[in-house]
């Protein structure tokens, strides 16, 4: 069963640049000028982005010196997708299920 965690966590990943910088962490750590280089997004924009993900506990962070590093979380999104598996798993063992009118 979806919980109103998943809900809000997609609603974060469905804003494109959002899914953009999901995808970019997954194959490496990155800060903000390396996210702005890879998207072409304005630094603001993308650190309000940034945020939200951080927020919902996409990404974490870690300092180092003057910048900043974001790195995902992908715990969260094999939670995620657990609960996507387990619809499937649901609907396929009830394909043939149909409740009468």
């Amino acid at each position: 069963m979806m919980t109103s965690v998943d809900t809000d966590l997609m609603r974060v990943l469905a804003d494109p640049l959002r899914l953009r910088i999901v995808t970019l962490l997954a194959r490496e750590t990155l800060c903000t000028t390396h996210l702005v280089e890879e998207t072409g997004a304005r630094q603001t924009n993308l650190s309000n982005h940034l945020r939200v993900l951080r927020e919902a506990g996409v990404v974490e962070t870690e300092p180092c010196g003057r910048f900043t590093y974001y790195r995902l979380r992908p715990e969260v999104l094999e939670g995620l997708a657990g609960r996507f598996a387990g619809l499937a798993a649901t609907a396929r063992a009830n394909a043939d299920s149909k409740r009468s009118c």
